[in-house]
């Protein structure tokens, strides 16, 4: 998949398939990292910080910052440990929802 940035390539050839993020319906190559796709597919804010509200997308691509957590089917992950796999329905992990359903 060629994408505007120039050191964004995912490998042609993969078949694409349905992920949705936020409602939103994305075409991405099965079996790519997850973090990776959502970026070259034009995704720039995974979530949003709790304290603040800043923006976050991926950083380090290894799963060491955290910057890319996405929740699926209720569980927050981070993106850059994921492969897109056909179906996949994410959205952006919901500042206190973790602390509330803790408590209760």
């Amino acid at each position: 998949m060629k994408t505007a940035s120039s050191f964004l390539e995912l490998e042609d050839g993969r078949p694409l398939v349905p992920v949705w993020f936020e409602g939103r319906e994305l075409q991405l190559p099965e079996g790519s990292n997850l973090a990776a796709a959502m970026l070259a597919a034009g995704v720039g804010t995974f979530r949003y910080t709790p304290v603040s509200g800043a923006p976050r997308a991926p950083f380090c691509m290894m799963g060491a910052c955290f910057d890319c957590l996405v929740e699926v089917d209720g569980v927050t992950r981070q993106a850059c440990m994921l492969e897109v796999t056909d179906g996949l329905r994410l959205s952006m992990p919901r500042k206190g929802r973790d602390m509330t359903d803790a408590e209760n």
